[in-house]
């Protein structure tokens, strides 16, 4: 996480280039401020739906940025571009946040805070997320194998928050190769994972994968899961870990 921008002022135009950013955006009031979105700011609907779009989230449109003149950008490491943040950090003041746990993410929710005037209401925010993590799961934690995408299959190795994430729902993560690794069946095969969770996003898995995916993995657990609660690092938290608690639920009376 880079250090917060000394020289800002509280600001009043906010382009948020990371989905999970501007819904947080959003729960701590920022109804005006924020000018700015993607494409994939699916959350909350009404900002969807109404808040200019500067492309998606690694193809930002530099000109519709520069038009709406923001005096804060917030971005993040692996959502976005090297060379989008590079070009955009030239003519305004862009907070790049890098979240690999979910320490990482409270400790963003707090940064945020400070940077937009909220420090009150993002220490609400997190207390609330914490007296959600301590239905904690991960006790008899179960094998897991967590993709993202399909041809080629993509899974959530270490030092990724879906990683640290998959704890709190029982899971030990059978991947330990660092961020995204691509995988072939055979590999999935080695893995031996008793569960493979098929992630609702980036790719939109559906029970067709699920069916395709157990004939080779006959005697494996195959699930799809709700991607966003397992990846999204802001508000979206709030959600994750009742979900988890009843997904573990679910597994271990399966």
């Amino acid at each position: 996480m880079i250090e917060l921008l000394p020289y800002l002022k509280r600001p009043t135009r906010i382009i948020s280039l990371v989905p999970s950013q501007t819904e947080l955006l959003f729960d701590l009031g920022l109804q005006e401020e924020v000018v700015g979105i993607t494409k994939f700011c699916i959350h909350p609907t009404q900002w969807f739906r109404h808040k200019k779009r500067v492309g998606g989230t690694k193809t930002i449109d530099i000109s519709s940025v520069r038009a709406l003149q923001p005096d804060l950008i917030l971005a993040n490491k692996e959502e976005n571009t090297q060379a989008d943040i590079e070009a955009l950090s030239k003519e305004f003041p862009v907070w790049v946040s890098d979240i690999k746990n979910v320490q990482d993410a409270l400790d963003m929710i707090a940064q945020v805070g400070e940077l937009v005037n909220r420090k009150e209401e993002a220490q609400q925010l997190i207390d609330k997320i914490q007296k959600k993590m301590t239905v904690r799961t991960n006790q008899n934690s179960i094998d897991a194998l967590y993709l993202i995408w399909q041809k080629p299959y993509m899974a959530a190795g270490a030092d990724t928050f879906i990683h640290d994430m998959m704890s709190y729902a029982g899971m030990r993560n059978v991947v330990t190769q660092m961020r995204y690794p691509t995988l072939t069946m055979e590999e999935i095969i080695a893995l031996q994972p008793a569960y493979v969770l098929l992630s609702s996003e980036p790719f939109p898995f559906k029970q067709k994968h699920v069916e395709e995916m157990q004939a080779s993995l006959p005697d494996v657990k195959i699930i799809l899961v709700d991607g966003e609660l397992f990846s999204w690092y802001g508000s979206r938290m709030l959600q994750s870990f009742d979900y988890f608690y009843h997904l573990h639920e679910q597994i271990q009376n399966s």
